[in-house]
């Protein structure tokens, strides 16, 4: 049946729903809406085969990736922890982050975790439970900037840049700077040292600017935002990171991160977790419900979600831009597929207020796009279902 599909299969699908996707299919350059369905088949032997269906994407038409970069650099923070190759050192050992210069801040606690000390996995919990700024913030640190653009060329993506911290205002100059750290086991002995980073290299200009005016410092520029020296990961990209991962053999041995076992299950667990499910960290379920980091599917939708259904993902919203990359199961009717989308919610043009339209336009959209291919994927006829058993977790027991 994949191969009878037309290849603008997405579109044709949404021209279907006028009630919930006209607006949406007229609008689609002005909000800037790119997809990526990617259909998986398992063959007899419970093998993957992948088609992708695009909508709209094109990586002239800059997005601003948002909390999306977290995904690669946690998967790059546990590939850095192997390539230590130090048998006391793993995901769990205490990270002293040092303050280098002065607008680097000095980390020797962690209140969130089980006993209070900084730890790459909880860091990496953090990001995905939550989309934690400051978790990203240390592994950005631990890695280095210099480490994080050459790690991903080398693994296939030449145009993912990401070269600046989130959620703090610093210079080009101040994020090339990476703080001092180190790991110590339980006793205070140090086990590894990092000296302080510099990324000399140089950056590009993305020559981005976008929107009629912003705010700075509380006066309205009108000029557009200038996002040239911001971080960009295609779509495309961040769907191909997502698959090796949730897929590794599908990809070329160059294209993997270097991740154990235990690793990739501790990304997938975490990835599909809801914050009730974790007790170190902890988080109230007023402020972070079930679907707080899960855009596609379910919106701002707050409540309970279903059991059977889980998405492996990750998402971003800054700037008036949403973003959800994501890997989806049905346990229960044997469904699976990937879905990828971005869209911006600013209307108005005007960056730095605070006024995007992720409730009228954006939420809406993420919940529709992903419900849309999912009753799509319930009628689809497979010749073998998939056996997902290695997508399911206990999630109570952490």
């Amino acid at each position: 049946m994949q191969n009878k599909l037309p290849v603008n299969f997405i579109e044709t699908l949404m021209q279907q729903h006028p009630s919930q996707f006209s607006a949406i299919l007229q609008n689609r350059q002005a909000y800037n809406i790119q997809i990526i369905y990617t259909q998986i088949n398992r063959d007899k032997n419970n093998q993957p085969i992948f088609k992708e269906f695009h909508f709209n994407t094109s990586n002239n038409n800059y997005f601003y990736p948002a909390s999306t970069v977290k995904m690669p650099i946690a998967f790059l923070a546990l590939e850095k922890l192997n390539s230590l190759n130090i048998p006391e050192i793993n995901a769990n050992t205490t990270l002293i982050t040092d303050s280098s210069a002065p607008q680097q801040s000095f980390v020797f606690t962690q209140p969130t975790a089980i006993d209070s000390r900084p730890t790459i996995a909880n860091y990496i919990k953090q990001i995905f439970l939550v989309s934690d700024n400051d978790a990203f913030n240390r592994l950005y640190e631990f890695l280095g900037q210099n480490t994080i653009l050459n790690q991903l060329k080398q693994k296939g993506y030449p145009n993912a840049i990401i070269r600046h911290r989130l959620q703090v205002s610093l210079t080009d100059e101040q994020n090339r700077q990476t703080n001092a750290c180190a790991f110590y086991d339980t006793s205070g002995k140090q086990l590894w040292h990092q000296p302080a980073q510099y990324n000399d290299d140089p950056l590009p200009n993305l020559k981005v600017f976008l929107g009629k005016g912003y705010y700075s410092n509380g006066k309205l520029l009108n000029q557009p935002f200038n996002f040239s020296e911001k971080n960009r990961v295609y779509l495309q990209d961040l769907t191909h990171m997502l698959r090796s991962v949730i897929f590794p053999e599908s990809v070329p041995p160059q294209n993997k991160f270097n991740l154990t076992t235990a690793d990739r299950k501790f990304l997938l667990h975490w990835m599909s977790a809801y914050p009730h499910e974790s007790n170190y960290p902890n988080y109230d379920t007023a402020t972070y419900w079930d679907a707080y980091c899960k855009f596609l599917m379910y919106g701002s939708e707050k409540g309970a979600l279903p059991q059977n259904i889980r998405i492996f993902n990750k998402v971003g919203d800054a700037y008036g831009f949403l973003t959800d990359v994501s890997y989806i199961i049905d346990t229960k009717n044997k469904v699976e597929f990937m879905l990828s989308a971005t869209i911006s919610c600013n209307t108005d043009g005007i960056y730095n207020d605070d006024q995007y339209d992720y409730n009228s336009i954006g939420y809406p959209f993420m919940k529709n796009i992903g419900q849309l291919i999912y009753q799509y994927e319930l009628t689809r006829k497979r010749t073998y279902l998939p056996d997902l058993s290695e997508f399911i977790f206990d999630y109570q027991k952490q």
